[in-house]
């Protein structure tokens, strides 16, 4: 399954604004990487993830109170009411009119633990995400570019050597009222001496027997990076950095952004399933349902064929009584049939009661009916016997009489009895 990764732009949108970008056909490796113009962006792909960057976010530590929460099935976070709590709760603490942001909370949250917030701004965010529909990239999932379990024990330098950037947790994050403390708020800055100065102040607060946080550098800044901070650094090409980015289970589409969205639960199991037929570490299973869905096809049309030859073997061997006990009968079509009238005419012929007789009729018939039920009319033609009377309901005779071999009809007061129940 084809994802294309887009980083949405600070900058105003126009024609010549550049989104940076990354294809990949698996989520792990990279296919195509670039930062085009909004026209020349890949159009093959299978869904759209669309990055938020660390400079358009603000992030917020809540206690959020017992049964905000909704409960609907899969954990939507579009209701209005949980949308209030936390503009109240969060209005001395944002910078900007509550209206005018956008908010998103963190994945699998509770009220038993703090739980985490982001914040950006709703026009931009809503531009952005109109700007690549029109362009016919309709984003399927939005993702921050670092979240809190990212950046922790984490330092990231980015950019280039003229504006290099810093990326880690600020070690003042906390959850209010003192409750249990989040982890480190990430936070984006200009790699200066403010900014390591700060990151040496966290290192001096922080346990002695702890290790180092992971130093991490984009190629165009690893040996700034080493220089600055005198010990090596790992490099992560930028490519390989939002492709990191966009497997957090973060999805910021909610609340008002969830209503132009796609029902999170299809879009999983469409990418799921996606992801089965196309990726590579799938090949063998697929091959195994294949094989398993032909080793049933064939068994099945072996079982069916050996039923329909047993069947076959039974019809043959009722047609050969027919013919052997009554050679007579010319043509054999329906051979069970055949031979009820057969035996029926041979029973007339010898003086004996057949089951299409009248006499055999109205003795099954008589054995049944209830003891108040009165006959007033009889009638018998065709092999078939109308009976008229009154008294008793008559409700379970139809059982009874289909038990016998008899068909029975009731039209009012009126009963209608032919041979052919099957008991």
């Amino acid at each position: 399954m084809s994802t294309l990764i887009v980083s949405l732009p600070l900058a105003p949108l126009d024609a010549a604004t550049l989104f940076d970008h990354v294809l990949t056909a698996d989520g792990q490796t990279v296919l195509a990487h670039g930062c085009v113009p909004l026209a020349l962006l890949p159009s093959a792909h299978d869904e759209v993830v669309a990055l938020v960057p660390g400079q358009a976010l603000s992030w917020h530590g809540l206690q959020l109170p017992t049964g905000s929460l909704p409960r609907s099935l899969g954990g939507e976070r579009s209701s209005g009411r949980l949308r209030s709590i936390l503009d109240g709760m969060l209005e001395d603490q944002l910078l900007d009119e509550p209206a005018h942001l956008h908010l998103a909370l963190q994945p699998q949250a509770s009220t038993t633990a703090p739980v985490w917030v982001a914040a950006c701004d709703k026009a931009w965010l809503q531009a952005a995400l109109n700007a690549l529909a029109q362009a016919g990239h309709a984003v399927n999932r939005i993702v921050p570019e670092f979240t809190p379990l990212s950046l922790q024990d984490t330092l990231w330098v980015l950019g280039q050597p003229e504006q290099p950037l810093l990326a880690g947790g600020h070690p003042a994050a906390q959850a209010p009222d003192g409750a249990t403390p989040l982890p480190a708020a990430p936070l984006l800055v200009g790699l200066n001496t403010h900014s390591l100065l700060w990151v040496q102040g966290a290192g001096a607060a922080a346990d002695a027997a702890r290790p180092p946080a992971l130093l991490l550098a984009e190629p165009a800044v690893v040996a700034l990076a080493e220089r600055l901070f005198q010990r090596p650094a790992q490099v992560v090409a930028h490519a390989e950095r939002l492709l990191q980015a966009a497997q957090s289970p973060w999805d910021m589409a909610q609340f008002e952004l969830a209503h132009a969205a796609r029902d999170r639960r299809w879009a999983r199991l469409a990418q799921g399933w996606s992801q089965f037929l196309r990726a590579p570490q799938w090949r063998v299973a697929r091959l195994a349902l294949v094989v398993g869905l032909l080793v049933n096809l064939i068994g099945l049309n072996a079982y069916a064929l050996r039923e329909q030859s047993a069947l076959n073997a039974k019809r043959q061997a009722v047609r050969a009584v027919l013919q052997d006990t009554f050679p007579k009968v010319p043509v054999v079509v329906d051979a069970p049939l055949q031979m009820a009238r057969e035996l029926a005419a041979l029973q007339r012929a010898t003086g004996a009661a057949a089951g299409t007789d009248m006499e055999t009729m109205l003795a099954s018939f008589s054995a049944v009916a209830p003891v108040e039920y009165a006959l007033t009319a009889i009638e018998y033609e065709a092999n078939e016997l109308r009976l008229k009377g009154a008294g008793g309901s008559g409700g379970a005779l139809e059982p009874q009489l289909k038990a016998l071999g008899l068909r029975a009809t009731r039209q009012g007061e009126q009963w209608l009895i032919s041979a052919g129940g099957q008991p």
